[in-house]
């Protein structure tokens, strides 16, 4: 489980989260929506311990800076970062090293035919399209078997197959009782993939959305009448249909 308690984070004099809280319990897969500048970066990166922030936030019960909730936990940015001089199957046996887990060679090879990476497992982190960089990224979360995954638009940049491979994954991790937070702009690749949306704008949470509860209500649909915002022309919502936005709909 993930909780974030009453995160508030300041840049300056800027209040880029204001006492966010929200929680995505055990087996389901939570989505994090919002237009640029609503302050998600600054939750995602206070979640994966990248900023200090007041507030808390709690992975699988544990404070989240711990060193036991740190190695249940992972999390695959938006901008994949990798070790020039590392390969990419050296990256992986780095990770599996960093957080003391044991994976075994077919384990690993799995993990590398999955993302069409076996025939790229030797090449240097220089070496990688960002394409690629973002599927070794992937890789190395998902080697660890975490209880808790964070990913920041995980599907920028990979091709159709990736996509749908990542999708196949996080489906399987949900079902194995894995908590997954998204944050994302992808409405559409996402829309059949989540349990409870969160959308936030102006460093807020404007409501929590939980799929059983909406009926057959698209997510795109609620995401643009929640925050204001104007759907392009073929994906306005019907004239009467716009939900409207306020208090959680639990």
């Amino acid at each position: 489980m993930l909780e974030v308690i009453r995160l508030s984070k300041k840049y300056g004099k800027t209040l880029a989260a204001d006492e966010i809280s929200f929680a995505v319990p055990d087996g389901r897969i939570g989505i994090l929506l919002g237009p640029n500048g609503a302050g998600k970066s600054t939750v995602i990166k206070s979640i994966a311990g990248l900023l200090r922030f007041q507030g808390a936030i709690r992975i699988q019960g544990m404070d989240a800076r711990t060193l036991d909730a740190k190695r249940c936990f992972a999390y695959v940015p938006e901008l994949p970062y990798m070790y020039d001089a590392l390969t990419v199957r050296e990256h992986i046996e780095f990770i599996t090293r960093a957080y003391g887990v044991e994976v075994s060679e077919e384990e690993r090879n799995q993990l590398l035919e999955k993302f069409e990476l076996t025939d790229k497992q030797e090449k240097l982190g220089n070496e990688l399209s960002k394409g690629m960089m973002q599927k070794v990224s992937i890789c190395c979360a998902l080697v660890i078997q975490p209880k808790v995954i964070l990913l920041d638009e995980p599907m920028v940049g990979l091709d159709p197959a990736a996509i749908k491979e990542l999708k196949s994954v996080l489906l399987e991790l949900r079902e194995k009782g894995c908590t997954i937070l998204i944050s994302t702009h992808m409405l559409e690749m996402v829309k059949e993939l989540w349990d409870v949306t969160f959308v936030m704008d102006k460093g807020h949470i404007l409501g929590t959305y939980v799929r059983e509860n909406l009926g057959n209500e698209d997510l795109e649909e609620l995401y643009f009448s929640v925050t204001g915002q104007t759907a392009p022309p073929e994906q306005a919502t019907p004239p009467g249909q716009a939900v409207q936005a306020g208090p959680d709909r639990r």
